[in-house]
Protein backbone atom coordinates (compact mmCIF):
# COMPACT_ATOMS: atom_id res chain seq x y z
CA UNK A 1 0.00 0.00 0.00
CA UNK A 2 1.26 3.47 -0.89
CA UNK A 3 2.47 5.36 2.16
CA UNK A 4 1.02 8.76 2.97
CA UNK A 5 4.41 10.35 2.34
CA UNK A 6 4.79 8.82 -1.14
CA UNK A 7 1.20 9.63 -2.09
CA UNK A 8 1.57 13.23 -0.91
CA UNK A 9 4.71 13.76 -2.98
CA UNK A 10 3.28 12.11 -6.09
CA UNK A 11 0.27 14.40 -5.74
CA UNK A 12 2.42 17.51 -5.29
CA UNK A 13 4.58 16.65 -8.30
CA UNK A 14 1.55 16.09 -10.53
CA UNK A 15 -0.07 19.31 -9.31
CA UNK A 16 3.09 21.21 -10.20
CA UNK A 17 3.49 19.53 -13.57
CA UNK A 18 -0.11 19.90 -14.73
CA UNK A 19 -0.25 23.56 -13.63
CA UNK A 20 3.13 24.48 -15.12
CA UNK A 21 2.52 22.75 -18.46
CA UNK A 22 -1.14 23.69 -18.81
CA UNK A 23 -2.42 20.10 -18.82
CA UNK A 24 -6.18 20.04 -18.15
CA UNK A 25 -7.27 17.90 -15.20
CA UNK A 26 -10.70 16.28 -15.11
CA UNK A 27 -12.34 13.56 -13.05
CA UNK A 28 -11.37 10.15 -14.39
CA UNK A 29 -8.11 8.86 -15.81
CA UNK A 30 -5.29 11.32 -16.46
CA UNK A 31 -2.86 10.12 -19.15
CA UNK A 32 0.43 11.94 -19.78
CA UNK A 33 2.73 10.75 -22.59
CA UNK A 34 6.26 11.72 -21.51
CA UNK A 35 9.04 10.71 -23.87
CA UNK A 36 8.86 6.96 -24.32
CA UNK A 37 6.80 6.51 -21.15
CA UNK A 38 3.21 7.08 -20.10
CA UNK A 39 2.17 8.49 -16.74
CA UNK A 40 -1.35 7.63 -15.59
CA UNK A 41 -3.29 8.66 -12.51
CA UNK A 42 -6.85 8.47 -11.28
CA UNK A 43 -8.22 11.97 -10.64
CA UNK A 44 -10.46 11.83 -7.55
CA UNK A 45 -10.99 15.56 -7.06
CA UNK A 46 -10.43 18.56 -9.30
CA UNK A 47 -9.87 22.06 -8.03
CA UNK A 48 -9.82 25.48 -9.65
CA UNK A 49 -7.44 26.45 -6.83
CA UNK A 50 -5.02 23.76 -8.03
CA UNK A 51 -5.50 21.35 -5.12
CA UNK A 52 -6.25 18.32 -7.30
CA UNK A 53 -6.30 14.88 -5.66
CA UNK A 54 -4.70 11.95 -7.52
CA UNK A 55 -4.56 8.23 -6.74
CA UNK A 56 -3.11 5.18 -8.48
CA UNK A 57 -0.18 7.06 -10.00
CA UNK A 58 1.79 4.82 -12.37
CA UNK A 59 4.54 5.06 -14.96
CA UNK A 60 4.12 2.39 -17.60
CA UNK A 61 1.91 0.47 -15.19
CA UNK A 62 4.30 0.60 -12.22
CA UNK A 63 4.04 2.90 -9.20
CA UNK A 64 7.10 5.20 -9.31
CA UNK A 65 9.16 6.54 -6.46
CA UNK A 66 8.53 10.31 -6.26
CA UNK A 67 12.15 11.10 -7.13
CA UNK A 68 11.85 8.97 -10.27
CA UNK A 69 8.68 10.80 -11.28
CA UNK A 70 10.55 14.10 -10.81
CA UNK A 71 13.30 12.85 -13.13
CA UNK A 72 10.83 11.76 -15.79
CA UNK A 73 8.77 14.95 -15.76
CA UNK A 74 11.78 17.29 -15.74
CA UNK A 75 13.93 15.53 -18.31
CA UNK A 76 14.48 18.74 -20.34
CA UNK A 77 16.06 20.62 -17.42
CA UNK A 78 19.73 20.87 -16.49
CA UNK A 79 20.92 17.37 -15.46
CA UNK A 80 22.65 18.66 -12.34
CA UNK A 81 19.49 20.43 -11.19
CA UNK A 82 17.43 17.31 -11.90
CA UNK A 83 19.82 15.20 -9.81
CA UNK A 84 19.67 17.70 -6.97
CA UNK A 85 15.88 17.98 -6.96
CA UNK A 86 15.48 14.18 -7.17
CA UNK A 87 17.75 13.73 -4.16
CA UNK A 88 15.94 16.41 -2.21
CA UNK A 89 12.57 14.85 -3.11
CA UNK A 90 13.71 11.46 -1.80
CA UNK A 91 14.93 13.13 1.40
CA UNK A 92 11.61 14.97 1.76
CA UNK A 93 9.72 11.66 1.46
CA UNK A 94 11.83 10.12 4.23
CA UNK A 95 11.22 13.10 6.49
CA UNK A 96 7.48 13.15 5.90
CA UNK A 97 7.27 9.43 6.66
CA UNK A 98 8.92 10.15 10.00
CA UNK A 99 6.78 13.21 10.75
CA UNK A 100 3.55 11.40 9.88
CA UNK A 101 4.43 8.29 11.91
CA UNK A 102 5.27 10.40 14.97
CA UNK A 103 2.36 12.81 14.71
CA UNK A 104 1.08 11.76 18.13
CA UNK A 105 4.38 12.48 19.89
CA UNK A 106 4.99 15.11 22.54
CA UNK A 107 4.56 18.69 21.37
CA UNK A 108 5.06 22.18 22.75
CA UNK A 109 2.42 23.87 24.92
CA UNK A 110 -0.33 26.14 23.61
CA UNK A 111 -2.37 26.61 20.45
CA UNK A 112 0.21 28.86 18.78
CA UNK A 113 2.76 26.05 18.78
CA UNK A 114 0.12 23.50 17.78
CA UNK A 115 -0.20 25.19 14.39
CA UNK A 116 3.52 25.92 14.04
CA UNK A 117 4.16 22.19 14.45
CA UNK A 118 1.29 20.97 12.25
CA UNK A 119 2.85 21.17 8.77
CA UNK A 120 3.53 17.45 8.44
CA UNK A 121 3.31 17.36 4.63
CA UNK A 122 4.53 20.89 3.98
CA UNK A 123 3.82 22.93 0.85
CA UNK A 124 1.20 20.99 -1.13
CA UNK A 125 2.42 22.41 -4.45
CA UNK A 126 6.16 21.77 -4.14
CA UNK A 127 8.00 18.58 -5.14
CA UNK A 128 10.34 18.54 -2.11
CA UNK A 129 8.58 20.46 0.67
CA UNK A 130 10.30 18.80 3.63
CA UNK A 131 13.87 18.49 2.42
CA UNK A 132 16.19 19.62 5.21
CA UNK A 133 19.55 19.68 3.37
CA UNK A 134 20.83 16.47 4.88
CA UNK A 135 19.61 16.80 8.47
CA UNK A 136 19.01 13.43 10.08
CA UNK A 137 18.94 11.65 13.41
CA UNK A 138 19.22 13.77 16.53
CA UNK A 139 19.59 17.01 14.58
CA UNK A 140 16.38 16.40 12.66
CA UNK A 141 14.52 15.57 15.87
CA UNK A 142 15.80 18.65 17.71
CA UNK A 143 15.39 21.18 14.90
CA UNK A 144 12.07 20.05 13.37
CA UNK A 145 8.86 21.65 14.63
CA UNK A 146 6.95 18.66 13.23
CA UNK A 147 8.64 16.48 15.85
CA UNK A 148 8.16 18.94 18.70
CA UNK A 149 11.86 19.80 18.64
CA UNK A 150 13.45 22.19 21.12
CA UNK A 151 16.98 23.33 21.84
CA UNK A 152 19.11 25.95 23.54
CA UNK A 153 20.55 28.47 21.12
CA UNK A 154 24.35 28.71 20.93
CA UNK A 155 25.96 31.97 21.96
CA UNK A 156 28.98 33.76 20.59
CA UNK A 157 30.88 36.61 22.23
CA UNK A 158 32.41 39.16 19.85
CA UNK A 159 34.40 42.37 20.11
CA UNK A 160 31.89 45.20 20.12
CA UNK A 161 33.52 47.01 17.16
CA UNK A 162 32.80 43.95 14.98
CA UNK A 163 29.08 44.08 15.73
CA UNK A 164 26.26 46.25 14.36
CA UNK A 165 22.84 46.60 15.96
CA UNK A 166 19.75 48.78 16.04
CA UNK A 167 16.38 48.89 17.78
CA UNK A 168 13.19 50.89 17.88
CA UNK A 169 13.10 53.21 20.87
CA UNK A 170 10.40 52.33 23.37
CA UNK A 171 9.29 49.04 21.82
CA UNK A 172 7.26 47.34 24.61
CA UNK A 173 8.61 43.86 23.83
CA UNK A 174 12.19 45.03 24.50
CA UNK A 175 11.24 45.93 28.09
CA UNK A 176 13.40 49.04 28.15
CA UNK A 177 16.54 47.27 26.90
CA UNK A 178 18.57 47.94 23.79
CA UNK A 179 19.46 45.06 21.47
CA UNK A 180 22.80 44.36 23.17
CA UNK A 181 21.31 44.38 26.67
CA UNK A 182 18.46 42.12 25.54
CA UNK A 183 20.89 39.49 24.30
CA UNK A 184 22.57 39.36 27.71
CA UNK A 185 19.21 39.00 29.43
CA UNK A 186 18.18 36.13 27.12
CA UNK A 187 21.50 34.33 27.47
CA UNK A 188 21.46 34.64 31.24
CA UNK A 189 25.16 35.47 31.26
CA UNK A 190 27.23 38.65 31.29
CA UNK A 191 29.52 39.41 28.36
CA UNK A 192 33.14 40.30 28.99
CA UNK A 193 34.02 43.99 28.93
CA UNK A 194 33.94 45.37 25.39
CA UNK A 195 32.19 42.27 24.11
CA UNK A 196 28.70 41.59 22.74
CA UNK A 197 26.65 38.39 22.87
CA UNK A 198 24.97 37.06 19.69
CA UNK A 199 22.82 33.89 19.46
CA UNK A 200 22.94 31.30 16.71
CA UNK A 201 20.92 28.28 15.73
CA UNK A 202 22.92 25.18 16.78
CA UNK A 203 23.33 24.01 13.18
CA UNK A 204 24.47 27.48 12.14
CA UNK A 205 26.90 27.65 15.05
CA UNK A 206 28.73 24.56 13.83
CA UNK A 207 28.71 25.84 10.25
CA UNK A 208 30.07 29.24 11.26
CA UNK A 209 33.17 27.76 12.84
CA UNK A 210 34.07 26.25 9.47
CA UNK A 211 33.69 29.53 7.56
CA UNK A 212 36.99 31.31 6.89
CA UNK A 213 35.84 34.78 7.98
CA UNK A 214 34.52 33.62 11.33
CA UNK A 215 37.27 31.05 11.87
CA UNK A 216 39.92 33.76 11.47
CA UNK A 217 38.17 35.94 14.05
CA UNK A 218 37.95 33.02 16.45
CA UNK A 219 41.64 32.23 15.94
CA UNK A 220 42.50 35.89 16.64
CA UNK A 221 40.48 35.79 19.85
CA UNK A 222 38.05 38.45 18.65
CA UNK A 223 35.10 36.03 18.56
CA UNK A 224 34.55 33.24 21.06
CA UNK A 225 32.05 30.36 20.82
CA UNK A 226 30.34 29.92 24.20
CA UNK A 227 28.08 27.00 23.25
CA UNK A 228 24.46 26.46 24.35
CA UNK A 229 23.18 28.76 27.09
CA UNK A 230 19.82 29.71 28.55
CA UNK A 231 16.29 28.67 27.68
CA UNK A 232 15.13 25.79 25.49
CA UNK A 233 13.44 27.32 22.43
CA UNK A 234 10.88 25.73 20.11
CA UNK A 235 11.45 26.07 16.34
CA UNK A 236 8.39 27.47 14.57
CA UNK A 237 7.19 26.48 11.11
CA UNK A 238 9.99 28.46 9.42
CA UNK A 239 12.61 26.43 11.38
CA UNK A 240 14.85 29.44 11.97
CA UNK A 241 12.46 31.56 14.04
CA UNK A 242 12.33 30.19 17.58
CA UNK A 243 9.71 30.73 20.30
CA UNK A 244 9.57 30.28 24.05
CA UNK A 245 6.13 30.46 25.72
CA UNK A 246 7.46 32.42 28.72
CA UNK A 247 9.45 35.08 26.86
CA UNK A 248 8.21 38.33 25.25
CA UNK A 249 10.26 37.97 22.06
CA UNK A 250 11.06 35.39 19.41
CA UNK A 251 14.43 35.12 17.67
CA UNK A 252 14.76 34.96 13.90
CA UNK A 253 18.16 33.38 13.33
CA UNK A 254 20.15 32.88 10.14
CA UNK A 255 20.13 29.26 9.00
CA UNK A 256 22.24 28.18 6.03
CA UNK A 257 20.11 25.12 5.31
CA UNK A 258 18.28 24.96 1.99
CA UNK A 259 14.56 24.79 2.75
CA UNK A 260 12.29 24.46 -0.32
CA UNK A 261 14.07 26.86 -2.74
CA UNK A 262 16.42 28.93 -0.57
CA UNK A 263 19.10 29.09 2.07
CA UNK A 264 17.62 30.94 5.01
CA UNK A 265 20.34 33.40 5.94
CA UNK A 266 19.41 37.00 6.61
CA UNK A 267 20.73 39.94 4.63
CA UNK A 268 21.59 43.31 6.13
CA UNK A 269 18.72 44.80 4.15
CA UNK A 270 16.21 42.43 5.78
CA UNK A 271 17.42 43.25 9.26
CA UNK A 272 17.02 46.98 8.64
CA UNK A 273 13.72 46.45 6.83
CA UNK A 274 12.04 45.22 10.00
CA UNK A 275 12.92 48.48 11.74
CA UNK A 276 11.79 50.61 8.80
CA UNK A 277 8.38 48.92 8.95
CA UNK A 278 8.25 49.62 12.71
CA UNK A 279 8.98 53.28 12.14
CA UNK A 280 6.46 53.58 9.35
CA UNK A 281 3.77 52.05 11.56
CA UNK A 282 4.75 54.36 14.42
CA UNK A 283 4.42 57.31 12.05
CA UNK A 284 0.87 56.13 11.19
CA UNK A 285 1.82 55.61 7.56
CA UNK A 286 -0.95 53.00 7.51
CA UNK A 287 -3.50 55.15 9.36
CA UNK A 288 -6.31 54.46 6.92
CA UNK A 289 -5.79 50.71 7.02
CA UNK A 290 -5.47 50.70 10.81
CA UNK A 291 -8.72 52.65 11.13
CA UNK A 292 -10.67 50.55 8.63
CA UNK A 293 -9.27 47.22 9.87
CA UNK A 294 -8.38 47.56 13.56
CA UNK A 295 -8.35 43.77 14.02
CA UNK A 296 -5.49 43.32 11.54
CA UNK A 297 -1.91 43.89 12.68
CA UNK A 298 1.68 43.49 11.56
CA UNK A 299 3.91 41.60 13.97
CA UNK A 300 6.91 43.80 14.59
CA UNK A 301 10.63 43.10 14.48
CA UNK A 302 11.91 45.90 16.74
CA UNK A 303 15.63 45.07 17.00
CA UNK A 304 18.53 43.26 15.37
CA UNK A 305 22.17 42.50 16.00
CA UNK A 306 24.81 41.10 13.63
CA UNK A 307 28.47 40.24 13.35
CA UNK A 308 29.57 42.12 10.24
CA UNK A 309 33.06 43.40 11.12
CA UNK A 310 31.80 46.95 10.71
CA UNK A 311 31.03 46.46 7.04
CA UNK A 312 27.95 45.84 4.88
CA UNK A 313 28.34 42.06 4.56
CA UNK A 314 27.02 39.73 7.23
CA UNK A 315 28.94 36.66 8.35
CA UNK A 316 25.88 34.47 8.99
CA UNK A 317 25.89 35.27 12.74
CA UNK A 318 22.92 37.57 13.28
CA UNK A 319 19.48 37.74 14.83
CA UNK A 320 16.28 39.71 14.32
CA UNK A 321 14.15 40.15 17.41
CA UNK A 322 10.43 39.56 16.86
CA UNK A 323 7.67 40.52 19.24
CA UNK A 324 5.39 37.86 20.68
CA UNK A 325 1.82 39.07 20.07
CA UNK A 326 -0.36 39.68 23.10
CA UNK A 327 -2.52 36.59 23.69
CA UNK A 328 -0.24 34.65 21.36
CA UNK A 329 -2.29 31.44 21.68
CA UNK A 330 -5.19 33.08 19.88
CA UNK A 331 -3.05 33.14 16.72
CA UNK A 332 -2.72 30.28 14.24
CA UNK A 333 -0.55 30.30 11.14
CA UNK A 334 -2.67 29.62 8.07
CA UNK A 335 -0.34 26.86 6.86
CA UNK A 336 -1.04 24.91 10.05
CA UNK A 337 -4.78 25.53 9.81
CA UNK A 338 -5.09 24.03 6.32
CA UNK A 339 -2.54 21.24 6.85
CA UNK A 340 -3.78 17.65 6.35
CA UNK A 341 -3.78 15.62 9.58
CA UNK A 342 -3.57 11.88 10.24
CA UNK A 343 -6.94 10.28 10.72
CA UNK A 344 -9.11 13.30 10.03
CA UNK A 345 -9.80 16.56 8.29
CA UNK A 346 -7.74 19.71 8.71
CA UNK A 347 -8.14 21.82 11.82
CA UNK A 348 -9.66 24.52 9.59
CA UNK A 349 -12.43 22.16 8.52
CA UNK A 350 -13.21 21.36 12.15
CA UNK A 351 -13.56 25.06 12.91
CA UNK A 352 -15.58 25.86 9.77
CA UNK A 353 -17.78 22.76 9.78
CA UNK A 354 -21.03 24.52 10.72
CA UNK A 355 -20.72 27.38 8.24
CA UNK A 356 -17.86 27.03 5.74
CA UNK A 357 -19.12 29.84 3.52
CA UNK A 358 -19.37 32.15 6.53
CA UNK A 359 -15.81 31.26 7.62
CA UNK A 360 -14.47 32.04 4.14
CA UNK A 361 -16.33 35.37 4.10
CA UNK A 362 -14.90 36.26 7.49
CA UNK A 363 -11.42 35.30 6.32
CA UNK A 364 -11.61 37.52 3.25
CA UNK A 365 -12.95 40.45 5.31
CA UNK A 366 -10.51 40.15 8.22
CA UNK A 367 -7.30 38.90 6.61
CA UNK A 368 -7.21 39.42 2.84
CA UNK A 369 -8.97 42.78 2.47
CA UNK A 370 -6.76 44.53 5.07
CA UNK A 371 -3.68 43.45 3.10
CA UNK A 372 -5.18 44.83 -0.12
CA UNK A 373 -6.15 48.03 1.72
CA UNK A 374 -2.57 48.47 2.99
CA UNK A 375 -1.27 48.07 -0.56
CA UNK A 376 -3.77 50.56 -1.95
CA UNK A 377 -3.00 53.11 0.76
CA UNK A 378 0.78 52.82 1.10
CA UNK A 379 2.09 50.83 -1.86
CA UNK A 380 3.45 48.24 0.59
CA UNK A 381 2.78 44.71 -0.63
CA UNK A 382 3.02 41.88 1.88
CA UNK A 383 4.53 38.57 0.77
CA UNK A 384 1.82 36.93 2.85
CA UNK A 385 2.08 33.27 1.98
CA UNK A 386 0.44 30.70 4.25
CA UNK A 387 3.30 30.44 6.72
CA UNK A 388 3.57 34.24 7.16
CA UNK A 389 -0.17 34.74 7.60
CA UNK A 390 -1.62 34.50 11.10
CA UNK A 391 -5.34 34.13 11.79
CA UNK A 392 -6.66 35.22 15.16
CA UNK A 393 -9.33 32.86 16.49
CA UNK A 394 -11.61 32.57 19.48
CA UNK A 395 -11.92 29.30 21.39
CA UNK A 396 -14.52 28.00 18.93
CA UNK A 397 -12.32 28.73 15.91
CA UNK A 398 -14.20 31.82 14.74
CA UNK A 399 -12.05 34.55 13.20
CA UNK A 400 -11.43 37.60 15.37
CA UNK A 401 -8.60 39.17 13.39
CA UNK A 402 -5.43 38.59 11.41
CA UNK A 403 -1.75 39.45 11.30
CA UNK A 404 1.31 39.31 9.06
CA UNK A 405 4.82 38.37 10.18
CA UNK A 406 8.14 38.71 8.39
CA UNK A 407 11.07 41.10 7.99
CA UNK A 408 11.88 39.93 4.48
CA UNK A 409 8.70 39.93 2.42
CA UNK A 410 7.85 43.59 1.90
CA UNK A 411 7.45 44.98 -1.61
CA UNK A 412 6.99 48.66 -2.35
CA UNK A 413 5.32 49.72 -5.59
CA UNK A 414 7.72 52.25 -7.11
CA UNK A 415 4.97 54.81 -7.72
CA UNK A 416 4.66 55.17 -3.93
CA UNK A 417 8.36 55.59 -3.16
CA UNK A 418 8.41 59.40 -3.06
CA UNK A 419 5.52 59.51 -0.58
CA UNK A 420 7.15 56.92 1.68
CA UNK A 421 10.49 58.75 1.73
CA UNK A 422 8.69 61.96 2.65
CA UNK A 423 7.51 60.16 5.80
CA UNK A 424 10.82 58.52 6.74
CA UNK A 425 13.08 61.40 5.75
CA UNK A 426 15.44 58.82 4.21
CA UNK A 427 17.07 58.98 0.78
CA UNK A 428 16.09 55.39 0.01
CA UNK A 429 14.01 52.53 1.39
CA UNK A 430 15.02 49.04 2.51
CA UNK A 431 11.75 47.69 1.14
CA UNK A 432 11.95 45.82 -2.17
CA UNK A 433 11.11 48.68 -4.55
CA UNK A 434 9.87 47.37 -7.89
CA UNK A 435 7.54 48.47 -10.65
CA UNK A 436 3.87 48.38 -9.74
CA UNK A 437 2.96 45.60 -12.24
CA UNK A 438 5.59 43.28 -10.73
CA UNK A 439 4.20 43.87 -7.24
CA UNK A 440 0.70 43.17 -8.59
CA UNK A 441 1.93 39.84 -9.98
CA UNK A 442 3.67 38.84 -6.75
CA UNK A 443 0.64 39.70 -4.62
CA UNK A 444 -1.62 37.79 -6.98
CA UNK A 445 0.37 34.66 -6.20
CA UNK A 446 1.02 35.16 -2.49
CA UNK A 447 -2.26 36.77 -1.37
CA UNK A 448 -4.70 35.07 -3.72
CA UNK A 449 -3.34 31.73 -4.99
CA UNK A 450 -1.15 30.68 -2.07
CA UNK A 451 -3.10 32.17 0.80
CA UNK A 452 -6.80 32.99 0.39
CA UNK A 453 -7.59 30.26 -2.12
CA UNK A 454 -5.81 27.72 0.08
CA UNK A 455 -8.73 28.16 2.47
CA UNK A 456 -11.19 27.41 -0.32
CA UNK A 457 -9.20 24.43 -1.61
CA UNK A 458 -8.85 22.91 1.86
CA UNK A 459 -12.55 23.10 2.70
CA UNK A 460 -13.48 21.64 -0.68
CA UNK A 461 -10.99 18.76 -0.38
CA UNK A 462 -12.41 17.99 3.06
CA UNK A 463 -15.86 17.88 1.44
CA UNK A 464 -17.35 20.63 3.61
CA UNK A 465 -18.68 22.59 0.64
CA UNK A 466 -18.59 22.78 -3.12
CA UNK A 467 -15.58 24.73 -4.30
CA UNK A 468 -17.69 26.81 -6.70
CA UNK A 469 -19.85 27.97 -3.77
CA UNK A 470 -16.81 29.10 -1.80
CA UNK A 471 -15.21 30.83 -4.80
CA UNK A 472 -18.47 32.74 -5.20
CA UNK A 473 -18.09 33.91 -1.60
CA UNK A 474 -14.57 35.18 -2.37
CA UNK A 475 -15.86 37.04 -5.42
CA UNK A 476 -18.70 38.56 -3.42
CA UNK A 477 -16.50 39.80 -0.57
CA UNK A 478 -13.95 41.25 -3.01
CA UNK A 479 -16.72 42.98 -4.91
CA UNK A 480 -18.15 44.43 -1.71
CA UNK A 481 -14.70 45.77 -0.79
CA UNK A 482 -14.08 47.59 -4.09
CA UNK A 483 -15.40 51.02 -2.95
CA UNK A 484 -13.28 50.93 0.21
CA UNK A 485 -10.17 49.94 -1.75
CA UNK A 486 -10.84 52.58 -4.40
CA UNK A 487 -10.97 55.27 -1.71
CA UNK A 488 -7.74 54.06 -0.07
CA UNK A 489 -5.35 55.30 -2.74
CA UNK A 490 -4.81 56.06 -6.43
CA UNK A 491 -6.35 53.24 -8.43
CA UNK A 492 -6.69 51.38 -5.11
CA UNK A 493 -9.14 48.80 -6.41
CA UNK A 494 -6.94 47.91 -9.40
CA UNK A 495 -5.63 44.59 -8.09
CA UNK A 496 -8.95 43.33 -6.74
CA UNK A 497 -10.65 44.21 -10.03
CA UNK A 498 -8.00 42.29 -11.91
CA UNK A 499 -8.68 39.25 -9.74
CA UNK A 500 -12.39 39.52 -10.47
CA UNK A 501 -12.20 40.24 -14.20
CA UNK A 502 -9.04 38.83 -15.80
CA UNK A 503 -9.22 35.65 -17.87
CA UNK A 504 -5.80 34.56 -16.59
CA UNK A 505 -3.67 35.44 -13.57
CA UNK A 506 0.05 35.08 -12.89
CA UNK A 507 1.10 32.21 -10.65
CA UNK A 508 4.45 31.01 -9.36
CA UNK A 509 5.80 27.79 -10.86
CA UNK A 510 7.48 26.05 -7.93
CA UNK A 511 8.89 23.08 -9.83
CA UNK A 512 10.31 25.21 -12.64
CA UNK A 513 11.77 27.64 -10.11
CA UNK A 514 13.49 24.80 -8.32
CA UNK A 515 14.79 23.20 -11.52
CA UNK A 516 16.41 26.47 -12.56
CA UNK A 517 18.36 26.57 -9.32
CA UNK A 518 16.95 29.94 -8.24
CA UNK A 519 17.56 31.01 -4.64
CA UNK A 520 14.64 33.34 -4.08
CA UNK A 521 16.25 35.11 -1.13
CA UNK A 522 19.14 36.51 -3.19
CA UNK A 523 17.81 36.49 -6.78
CA UNK A 524 16.93 39.81 -8.49
CA UNK A 525 13.32 40.74 -7.86
CA UNK A 526 12.34 40.66 -11.52
CA UNK A 527 13.80 37.13 -11.78
CA UNK A 528 13.07 35.92 -8.26
CA UNK A 529 10.90 33.02 -9.38
CA UNK A 530 9.42 31.54 -12.53
CA UNK A 531 5.90 32.86 -13.14
CA UNK A 532 3.30 31.76 -15.65
CA UNK A 533 -0.29 32.66 -16.48
CA UNK A 534 -3.02 30.22 -15.49
CA UNK A 535 -6.83 30.39 -15.80
CA UNK A 536 -8.31 32.74 -13.21
CA UNK A 537 -9.92 30.55 -10.51
CA UNK A 538 -12.43 33.31 -9.71
CA UNK A 539 -13.86 33.42 -13.24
Amino acid sequence: MTSTAIAAHLNAILRCYTRETGVPVAIGLLTLPVGDSTVTARVEHTSRTGLHQFTDVHVDGVEPAPEDLVRLLSADADPAEIDDLAARTAESVRNVELFWDRADGERGPGRFLEFEQALLLGHLNHPAPKSRDGLSGDELAAYSPELGGRFAVHWFEADAELVSSDQVAGAPSLQGLDAVQLMGALAGITASSGRVLIPAHPWQAASLLERPRVASLVKAGRVKALGPQGAQWYPTSSLRTVFHPDLPVMLKLSLGLRITNSRRESTSTELRRGLEINRLLDAAYNAGTATAHPRFTIVRDPAWIALDEGGPTLTGLDVAVREVPIDVNSYACLAGLVAPRPGGVSRLSEYAAEDPAGWVASYIDNVLIPMLHLYAETGIGLEAHQQNTLVRLDEAGRITGGAYRDNQGYYLASSYLRGLLAVTGMRDSTLAVVDDPIVDDRLTYYLLHNQALAVVGCLAVDRLAEEAELLAVVRDRLTQALPLLKSAGPDGDRLARRWLEAETLPCKANMMTRLRGIDEVVAPLDAQSVYLDIPNPLR
